[in-house]
């Protein structure tokens, strides 16, 4: 069993570790652009002395967007490095979403690419904290409105090391922000601990090693994957293109040992005519794993990846308040419908009986929980650690083998993933709901061989309006859709729409969502069937 150790920093120590043990090796390569992990640390050091010149206030949040390119690692580590809390924003966000992430985080700057620099200065009005907006990829020194190209708000900083100050190891280092079914978007603040210690762990379990390369084909770059790769001295090299053959031929092309992609794309990419036609493209292919992320990989897709790849094809499983990963499968391991694998190291699970904290025999379900140092302290809601002991309780219901492997058999929430995004039903029912045409909605999840679930909406229309069946109803329920999907973020499009009566409850009065989600899934596969 691999033991777990990890340091007592600041997290972005692993940066000042790797530059000076790794020579001049290559840290990230996106396109035609390679950072070494000396050049990060020192553009690392010039963001740090960025943020502390441009801050109001002591403490004061920074947000930036995990973008896949070669700018976003020395984000992430300068502002850690100023001694300044992280607030991470999703680049895709809509402008619901994004104005509640940087009022709650409270931010003064923002390091976004120049599209969402857009949405931000239309919103700036309310945004009271928000005073800099810094374009990162402003590659003609141009940026929208009163935006700052990066090159500018570096421009006469220190060409010196940073000397931050000492800091609290157990202090917020990074705030994530991720959809429940009861509010909107939670924030979950990590500490260095918990980011250091699960950047040990990963690269424990992906077995990443010095010099290794490792494909990322994601929309974003994961701080888990960055931090984990950094953490080993790994290369990584990020592909942008969404064509899941693109990132397949780029890992022969570097002669990766690990390859990240999402399910929906190793999906496809299974049923490509050319993987299975021993195409030229991957004549230099010598990956040692696999490794799926977003939705569960369907068992049947990976073992065809598995036989056609000639390696494992793993996946994960863990939440947004566990650094994302809790659990691994280890390579030979057989895919099976909803194995997870083995827990981290350092990590311990549990199944408890659902209503107590009990814990059941071996192969029966019941809730899972989790505990090590990965887990946030102090998260909101219901997946927060359970009083002092530790337990997070994850919101799915599973059990454990005689092996101590996690077979995940439903989640117990509302909340569903759609390709890479997680959705909160509540947030989108929130914008539907202030068109003045709408009365009540109800959102569920409508399930997708491709991207695991699609957003579907039931809306009560308001006296006046045109009633089912009638002429011109499409045409409103399709204007209504338009107008909330403008503010949404992709992975929360209104894709299936459908007029009702009322919105079904429960005694309570509270929206009756399970019902509703039997029935669509019923539907579903009856369509599928046809």
């Amino acid at each position: 069993m691999a033991i777990l150790r990890y340091l007592e920093n600041p997290l972005d120590d692993l940066l000042r570790r790797a530059a000076a043990r790794g020579g001049d090796g290559p840290a990230v390569t996106a396109g035609e652009a390679t950072l070494t992990y000396p050049g990060m640390d020192r553009e690392a050091d010039r963001i740090a002395h960025c943020v502390r010149r441009t801050v109001r206030r002591p403490g004061a949040a920074v947000a930036a967007a995990p973008t896949p390119d070669t700018v976003f690692p020395c984000v992430y580590y300068g502002v850690l490095r100023s001694g300044h809390p992280l607030a991470l924003v999703d680049p895709q966000m809509g402008p619901a979403a994004l104005h509640e992430v940087l009022t709650t985080a409270g931010a003064e700057i923002a390091f976004v690419p120049a599209a969402l620099a857009e949405v931000l200065l239309k919103l700036e009005d309310r945004l009271p904290h928000l005073h800099t907006v810094v374009v990162t990829d402003a590659a003609d020194g141009v940026a929208p409105g009163s935006a700052v190209p990066l090159a500018a708000a570096l421009a006469g900083v220190p060409q010196t090391p940073y000397e931050p100050a000492a800091a609290d190891v157990d202090a917020v280092a990074c705030t994530q922000f991720t959809p429940h079914g009861a509010g909107g978007l939670r924030p979950v603040r990590f500490t260095h601990r918990n980011l250091i210690a699960n950047a040990a762990q990963t690269a424990i379990a992906h077995q990443l090693v010095p010099g290794a390369v490792v494909v990322s084909h994601l929309p974003l770059h994961h701080p888990a994957h960055l931090n984990a790769a950094v953490h080993a001295g790994s290369r990584q090299v990020l592909c942008t293109d969404p064509d899941p053959w693109a990132g397949l031929a780029l890992a022969a092309r570097t002669g990766a040992a690990h390859y990240y992609g999402l399910s929906s794309r190793l999906e496809r990419l299974a049923r490509d005519e050319r993987f299975t036609a021993g195409h030229p493209d991957l004549a230099g292919l010598r990956l040692r794993a696999v490794l799926a992320g977003g939705t569960a990989l369907e068992a049947a897709t990976a073992r065809r990846l598995r036989d056609v790849l000639g390696v494992p094809v793993l996946q994960g499983y863990g939440l947004r308040e566990l650094c994302t990963l809790s659990h691994h499968q280890l390579p030979g391991a057989r895919p099976g419908l909803g194995a997870v694998g083995v827990p981290l190291p350092g990590t311990e699970c549990r199944v408890v009986a659902p209503a107590g904290r009990t814990p059941v025999p071996v192969w029966a379900t019941g809730a899972v929980e989790v505990r090590g140092p990965q887990v946030a302290p102090g998260s909101l809601g219901a997946a927060a650690p359970d009083g002092e002991d530790g337990w997070l309780r994850t919101g799915d219901a599973g059990y454990l083998d005689e092996d101590g492997g996690l077979h995940v058999v439903d989640h117990l929430g509302d909340v569903f993933a759609c390709d890479e995004a997680l959705v909160a039903p509540s947030l989108v029912e929130r914008v539907i709901g202030e068109d003045p045409r709408v009365a009540e909605c109800i959102v569920a999840d409508w399930p997708d061989p491709v991207h695991g679930a699609l957003v579907w909406a039931g809306i009560v229309l308001r006296d006046g309006a045109p009633s089912a069946g009638s002429a011109g109803l499409l045409d409103v329920l399709d204007s209504i859709a338009e107008r909330a999907n403008s503010r949404l973020g992709p992975g929360e499009q209104i894709r299936r729409l459908e007029a009702l009566d009322s919105v079904p409850r429960g005694p309570g009065g509270t929206p009756a969502r399970r019902r509703v989600r039997t029935r669509l899934h019923a539907q579903a596969a009856v369509e599928a069937a046809a």
